[in-house]
């Protein structure tokens, strides 16, 4: 606020009385080269760039001009352009120690655009690289308070803290940052490898258990099987001849007849 005020009070300050005099000079010469001097008094600007005018070095009253036509003064007047489209950068990848002394390797990608044309030239020298450079602080800054296990689930809540403070960091540049995307976390070789042993004895531990689980419900089926055709013998007759409509589909060249079960019961009866 302090540096927006100071802002304010250059725009407003007075050019004093040489600089009203080389005004009128720069008037003159104007008029008379008049039409070959509007080539270097109309400036035209795009529709998404502002331009910020400096007249003697101070800030023209009323902020960044554009888009379209506007009119500076010559050899008193200066003007430098801001394109305010969101531009993304990425930040290079980091080497971060985590917070349970895991060394990982992260990059980002920052979006952003500037919103005020005269804070960013005034206040800053580059608006776009000294928010790069804040950003790659801000992440090694942020992902050293984090567990391996939350930069690699935590990703949302890890980008809106860091937008948060780039956000808030940014602002006296003119610059508003709009989104920070965590684009790869990669970890040592050796740590690959041993979560992946981790994984696959856990997806084998789980197999075995529902192999278990398995084996557990077919043996109560039998059960419950066994019983229902020991109450009821001609089931048991029944389930024979399925056996051998099974064994007959599939044309095999010995075909098996069992025996009734009543003459088998009979035979061993005497």
């Amino acid at each position: 606020m302090e540096q927006a005020k100071m802002n304010r009070e250059s725009q407003d300050g007075d050019i004093g009385c040489c600089g009203y005099v080389l005004m009128f000079f720069s008037i003159c010469v104007v008029v008379l080269f008049f039409p070959f001097s509007l080539c270097m008094t109309i400036k035209v600007v795009q529709e998404y760039e502002r331009a910020v005018i400096f007249r003697l070095g101070r800030v023209v009253s009323g902020g960044a001009k554009g888009p379209g036509l506007f009119f500076v003064y010559p050899c008193i007047d200066e003007f430098k352009k801001v394109d305010m489209r969101t531009i993304a950068f990425d930040v290079p990848p980091q080497e971060i120690l985590s917070k349970d002394s895991v060394t990982v390797s992260v990059d980002a990608v920052i979006y952003c655009n500037i919103f005020d044309a005269v804070m960013s030239v005034c206040n800053v020298e580059d608006a776009f690289q000294s928010t790069k450079l804040l950003a790659s602080t801000t992440l090694r800054n942020v992902l050293g308070t984090k567990n391996m296990s939350e930069m690699l689930t935590d990703r949302d809540a890890i980008s809106f803290q860091m937008k948060q403070i780039l956000d808030e960091s940014t602002d006296p540049w003119g610059v508003k940052v709009d989104r920070v995307e965590i684009k790869d976390v990669r970890l040592p070789h050796q740590l690959q490898r041993a979560m992946a042993a981790e994984a696959e004895a856990s997806r084998e531990a789980r197999a075995k258990v529902l192999a278990a689980e398995g084996e557990q419900k077919a043996s109560r089926a039998l059960k419950e099987a066994a019983d229902i055709l020991s109450e009821a013998p001609a089931a048991v007759q029944l389930r024979y001849l399925q056996t051998l409509n099974t064994i007959a589909a599939e044309k095999n060249s010995t075909i098996i007849f069992p025996l009734p079960i009543d003459l088998l019961q009979s035979l061993v009866k005497r």
